[in-house]
C-alpha cells in the first residue's frame, strides 16, 4: 500500500534534490569561475540534468535497480516497463514512480559535481558525451553495487545516501579529468580569483538546504531515521564550516566567504554517507574531520601533485565522502549514539567493509573515466582551443556573455 505520509515527504525530498543541482551547484560553480566563463558553467549543469533524467528512462534506473547480477542490473525496467501508476518500490511505501524520480536526482547531479573538475577549458560536445557515457558505465553499476542488491550491498557496505555512490565516484573522476584535460592558463600561480564569491555562499546555501532531501530523503521514509538524518547534517555542515573559517583565519588573518561555504560542503559530502546510521555526536565528529582532511587535502591535490582539479571536486566530494563512509564504521555503533552494527559484525569486520567499498568504486571510477575520456578525445576532442579559452567559453561556445555591461 502507498503511505501518504512517506510519499509526501519523498515528493518534497525529490524536489529538493533537484534543487541542488539546478539552481544551487549551477551558482555555486558559476560564481568561482571568471566572468567570461559563468554561462558555460550554468549551461553544463542544466544539459547534464536534461540529458541524465533521459538517460536515466532509457536504461540507467533499469541497469541500476533491477535484479540482473550481482555486478549490473538487467534491462527489464527499460522505459520503466511493467512499472504501474500504482506499484509500490519493495521495501517501502512511496509509488516505484517516485522512487525512479528521487534516485534520478542523484544520476543527475553527480556528473554535475564532475562540472567543477573542467570548467573553463572543456569543449561543450565533450561535457555531453562524457556524462552519458560515464551514467551508463560507472554511475549506474556502482549504484547497482551498493543499493540495487549487487555485491557491495550483500557484503553489507554502509553507505546512507551515497558517500560511495555520488561522492567517490565523483571525486575520483574528477581528477582522471582534471588529469588527462590540463590545467587552466596561468595554473597554479596566475589564476584568477573567483568572479562573484557572493554567488557562490547563494548556490552553497541552496545545496545546504537541499541536502536535507538528499540524507533524510534516503530513508525512504517519513520517520526518525529520517529527523536523525536531517540533525546530523545540519550538524556536520555547520562543524566543517566553522573549522575551514579558523583554519583561514588562523593562516591568513582572514576568513573568506568562499573558504567557509567550502567548509560547508565538505562537511555535508563528509555526513552523507553515514547520516542515516550515527546520531549527533557522529554528525559532530565526521563534522571536524571534513573540515580538517578536506582543507588538507585542497592543498594537496593542488599543491603537492600539481593537478588543476578546478573547484576541488576530489578533495571536497572525493575524500569528503570517502572519509564518511570510513568513519561510518565508528559511529554506527550504539554506545556513541548509532543505530549499532549488524549481528556478529565488529567494528573492525565493518572498517574492512567499508574500506573494500571505497577502494573497488575508485578503482572502477579511474579505469572506466580514463577509456571514457580516451574515447570522447577519439570521437570530438576534449579540450577548447586557447583562442577559445582566452576569449572565454562563454561568447566562443554558446554566443553569448553573462555580463553586458
Amino acid at each position: 500500500m502507498v503511505d501518504a505520509g512517506d510519499t509526501a515527504w519523498i515528493l518534497t525530498s525529490t524536489a529538493l534534490v533537484l534543487f541542488m543541482t539546478l539552481p544551487g551547484l549551477a551558482l555555486f560553480y558559476g560564481g568561482l569561475v571568471q566572468s567570461k566563463n559563468i554561462l558555460s558553467v550554468l549551461m553544463h549543469c542544466t544539459a547534464i540534468a536534461c540529458l541524465m533524467s533521459l538517460l536515466w528512462l532509457f536504461g540507467g534506473y533499469s541497469l541500476a535497480f533491477s535484479e540482473g547480477t550481482p555486478v549490473v542490473g538487467d534491462l527489464s525496467k527499460f522505459l520503466l516497463m511493467g512499472v504501474e501508476r500504482e506499484t509500490v518500490f519493495s521495501g517501502t511505501g512511496i509509488p516505484e514512480s517516485l522512487f525512479f524520480m528521487f534516485q534520478m536526482t542523484f544520476a543527475i547531479i553527480t556528473p554535475a559535481l564532475i562540472v567543477g573538475a573542467y570548467v573553463e577549458r572543456i569543449k561543450f560536445a565533450a561535457v555531453l558525451l562524457f556524462s552519458g557515457l560515464w551514467l551508463y558505465i560507472v554511475y549506474a553499476p556502482v549504484t547497482h553495487w551498493v543499493w540495487g542488491g549487487g555485491w557491495l550491498g550483500s557484503m553489507g557496505v554502509l553507505d546512507f545516501a551515497g558517500g560511495i555512490v555520488v561522492h567517490v565516484t565523483a571525486g575520483v573522476s574528477a581528477l582522471v579529468m582534471a588529469k588527462m584535460l590540463g590545467p587552466r592558463r596561468g595554473f597554479p600561480k596566475a589564476v584568477r580569483p573567483p568572479h562573484a564569491p557572493w554567488m557562490v555562499m547563494v548556490g552553497a546555501a541552496m545545496l545546504w538546504v537541499g541536502w536535507f532531501g538528499f540524507n533524510a530523503g534516503s530513508a525512504l521514509s517519513a520517520g526518525g531515521d529520517a529527523g536523525m538524518a536531517m540533525l546530523v547534517t545540519h550538524i556536520s555542515a555547520a562543524t566543517a564550516s566553522l573549522v575551514w573559517m579558523v583554519i583561514e583565519w588562523v593562516k591568513y588573518g582572514k576568513p573568506s566567504l568562499v573558504g567557509i561555504v567550502t567548509g560547508t560542503i565538505a562537511g555535508l559530502a563528509t555526513i552523507t554517507p553515514a547520516s542515516g546510521y550515527v546520531g549527533p555526536l557522529g554528525g559532530l565528529a565526521l563534522g571536524l574531520a571534513g573540515g580538517l582532511i578536506c582543507y588538507w587535502a585542497v592543498e594537496l591535490v593542488k599543491r603537492r601533485f600539481g593537478v588543476d582539479d578546478s573547484l576541488d571536486v576530489l578533495a571536497v566530494h572525493g575524500v569528503g565522502g570517502a572519509t564518511g563512509t570510513l568513519l561510518a564504521a565508528v559511529f554506527v555503533v550504539s554506545s556513541l549514539g548509532g543505530v549499532g552494527l549488524a549481528d556478529g559484525v565488529s567494528l573492525g569486520d565493518q572498517l574492512v567493509t567499508q574500506a573494500i567499498g571505497v577502494g573497488a568504486v575508485a578503482l572502477w571510477s579511474a579505469v572506466a573515466t580514463f577509456l571514457i575520456l580516451k574515447l570522447v578525445q577519439i570521437v570530438c576532442g576534449l579540450r577548447a582551443s586557447d583562442e577559445d579559452i582566452i576569449e572565454g567559453l562563454d561568447f566562443t561556445a554558446h554566443g553569448e556573455k553573462g555580463y553586458n555591461l
